[in-house]
């Protein structure tokens, strides 16, 4: 009788680990509040405000559209020329773009969420408040749960990125970003129009930091700024103290 039942739990056992040994590991995904820890998101820099370079508010056509909360980062350059002075030029550069943006462009208002000059200095671009997930008209296809972040300048092959603006890059990145999101990781995003890279409906695997060449038929953000993404990843993870 033992040595039945024995010999029966004996074969029990070597199925279990044989089952168990031959099954693939699978690993459960973490917790939303784990993964917020993981990559919680950065303090807010400063941020000048559109009513500080005069945006024209009586232009904008439209009230802004929100969207969920910010998965992606877009990094675009604008073609200004790089030597502007950033204190006496930049205030009228910014109001001539939301002028083209607006009658030349046919977009509600200023397409980009944030426009960084040379000197490091951030402004807000688009209308709707720079704490919120503002719709923006910076990435034809995926401008909805992202940001668009212009460097004012052109920044094709052969062109200096400046240090101080590439640092406050990283640091609008890793402040509007969603808790939880690895700047170095990728997210999936559904473009909305054909006219981008992808077919309308066609989900899509994309870094968080992104350039805008990634989703739509374009060299921008230019050869040199483009070539700096992975220091930006790395920076924008570091300063929201991935671990």
């Amino acid at each position: 009788m033992w040595p039945r039942r024995l010999k029966l739990a004996t074969a029990i056992w070597s199925v279990a680990v044989l089952v168990t040994c031959a099954a693939p590991a699978q690993r459960a995904p973490l917790p939303r509040h784990h993964q917020a820890a993981a990559f919680p998101a950065a303090p807010r820099p400063a941020i000048v405000g559109r009513q500080v370079w005069r945006a024209d508010e009586k232009a904008v056509r439209e009230k802004p559209v929100y969207t969920g909360s910010v998965q992606a980062v877009f990094l675009h350059h604008t073609l200004h020329s790089n030597n502007y002075d950033c204190a006496a030029d930049v205030p009228a550069m910014l109001q001539s773009m939301e002028k083209h943006h607006i009658d030349d462009m046919g977009w509600d208002d200023l397409g980009y969420n944030f426009v960084v000059d040379r000197c490091g200095t951030i402004y807000e671009g688009r209308a709707g408040g720079v704490d919120l997930a503002v719709k923006g008209s910076h990435t034809k296809g995926f401008n909805a749960r992202s940001v668009g972040i212009a460097a004012l300048g052109h920044f094709e092959e052969g062109q200096e990125v400046p240090r101080p603006m590439l640092r406050a890059i990283a640091t609008l990145a890793a402040w509007k970003l969603r808790p939880g999101v690895d700047p170095k990781g990728r997210t999936r995003m559904v473009s909305s129009s054909g006219e981008s890279r992808y077919p309308k409906g066609t989900p899509v695997e994309l870094n968080v930091i992104s350039g805008h060449r990634d989703e739509y038929e374009t060299t921008c953000p230019g050869a040199a700024l483009y070539e700096a993404l992975p220091w930006l990843r790395e920076e924008a993870a570091r300063l929201r103290g991935a671990r």
